[in-house]
Order: C-alpha cells, then structure tokens, then sequence
C-alpha cells in the first residue's frame, strides 16, 4: 500500500505519494501550512479516483474536463503528469519518464495508491 509522506521544507510543508516499493508517484507544491498540505492530500485521494487522462501528447487532443490528469512532454523530451483539481488548481505532479507507457503506468500507480494511502508525518 502506498503512503503520502509529509515533509518540511525551507519554504513550507509538502508531500510525496510513495508507491509501496517505495518510489515517488507524484509530488506537490509547498504548502504555507500543515492545513493546507492535508487538504491536498485529501484533493489528491478524491480526484485522482476520478480525473480523465488528457493526452496532451498527441496532435489534435481531446481536451478534459476537471478533475484530470494532463499527460506532456516536457522540454527534454520526457512525458509527465500533474493532476488538476475541479477547479484547475495543480495538485500533484510526477517525475519525468523516458517512455510514454511509462508515464501512463504511473497515473495508474497513483489511482490505485491515493484513495487508501496511509499519511505519514516525517520529522524535521
């Protein structure tokens, strides 16, 4: 089972959707506040069950509505994914992958990690 781990920065508190083998599914902005940070956590596990795959990768891509998750090339030429909320807001983004099947592999990995993910609380 997956986990968010939540972590301080020098600038805030943010968190990281581990998979269970450990490896980083996605990540989020740096919140001002634990507050904040848990309702991403908590925006994370309902939209990701819900958000459509947008793939911006192809020419002439049906756009999504929100939630969704927005599938791009960035510009090393790696796919990525960030999850927008119902209301557009970005709320967790991944890694860059070399391969698109790659990409899509962890959109899933997310789905079926967020809903049930335990929070765990790093200590500074």
């Amino acid at each position: 089972m997956g986990k968010f781990l939540v972590k301080h920065t020098k600038s805030g508190i943010k968190f990281d959707l581990k998979a269970a083998n450990g490896e980083t599914i996605a990540t989020s902005e740096v919140y001002t506040s634990e507050a904040a940070c848990m309702n991403g956590v908590e925006s994370v596990r309902k939209n990701s069950a819900i958000a459509n795959i947008e793939d911006q990768t192809v020419e002439g891509f049906e756009a999504q509505t929100h939630p969704k998750f927005e599938m791009y090339q960035d510009k090393a030429g790696e796919y990525r994914f960030r999850l927008k909320a119902r209301n557009g807001e970005i709320i967790a983004v991944s890694e860059g992958y070399k391969a698109k099947a790659s990409c899509l592999n962890g959109i899933d990995s997310v789905r079926r990690n967020a809903p049930e993910a335990q929070i765990v609380k790093e200590e500074a």
